[in-house]
């Protein structure tokens, strides 16, 4: 039998994306047909706009709709408490738990050499960068909050954030080091993502966070 294909078109797209399979992408794509077109042309206009519409905060990282973002120029956030996560879903769950007020720096991936991911290839030079200007600006960071995902990438990812930002301090002005290095401790089991953790475990696990 022939697969349409318009019907096989959308089942590669679907299989291209993370945790959808051969089966799930035939599910989809089938009950889609049964979708009201008005809908399907609501779904693929946000499709459309979805990168369109959005923007990188050049200071945090963090996907927004402004540059900067809410979250960076807002006068109610403690912007000497920086928050370094994984990825934007990581950001929204912490929001989620409403009880941290500092401010975020999203790496957008971790250090993971098996899949030829280096410190390069995400926002940890930025992060450096952006701690040394605070601090010679007189904007000073006074703690950094390492929330990785308690993965093996993740704590390599966070050991090196710690040692970088610990030789980067100048010994003519001893800034840098100043800042109190803190990762997330108890609460999150090792393999877990911040993404799937509930709110009270966020909240214990930023309680926790011991230094680093």
């Amino acid at each position: 039998m022939k697969i349409p294909k318009a019907i096989q078109n959308l089942i590669e797209s679907f299989e291209r994306l993370p945790g959808v399979g051969p089966k799930s992408a035939q599910r989809l794509t089938y009950y889609l047909l049964h979708v009201p077109q008005g809908e399907l042309d609501k779904f693929a206009s946000s499709l459309e706009s979805l990168k369109k519409d959005t923007i990188l905060c050049s200071n945090c990282y963090m996907i927004a709709e402004t540059d900067p973002c809410d979250i960076c120029t807002s006068n109610d956030r403690d912007s000497s408490v920086l928050c370094v996560v994984e990825q934007p879903l990581d950001v929204i769950a912490l929001e989620k738990n409403g009880r941290y007020k500092g401010k975020y720096h999203v790496l957008h991936g971790k250090i993971d050499p098996l899949n030829n991911i280096g410190p390069e290839e995400i926002f940890i030079n930025q992060l450096i960068a952006r701690v040394k200007k605070a601090n010679t600006n007189g904007n000073e960071i006074s703690e950094i909050i390492l929330a990785t995902n308690p993965t093996m990438e993740g704590e390599a990812t966070a050991m090196y954030i710690s040692k970088q930002l610990k030789s980067s301090a100048s010994p003519a002005d001893g800034q840098n080091s100043k800042v109190k290095i803190t990762r997330i401790g108890r609460g999150l089991p090792i393999g877990a993502d911040l993404e799937y953790a509930d709110e009270i475990t966020l909240q214990r696990a930023m309680e926790g966070r011991m230094d680093y």
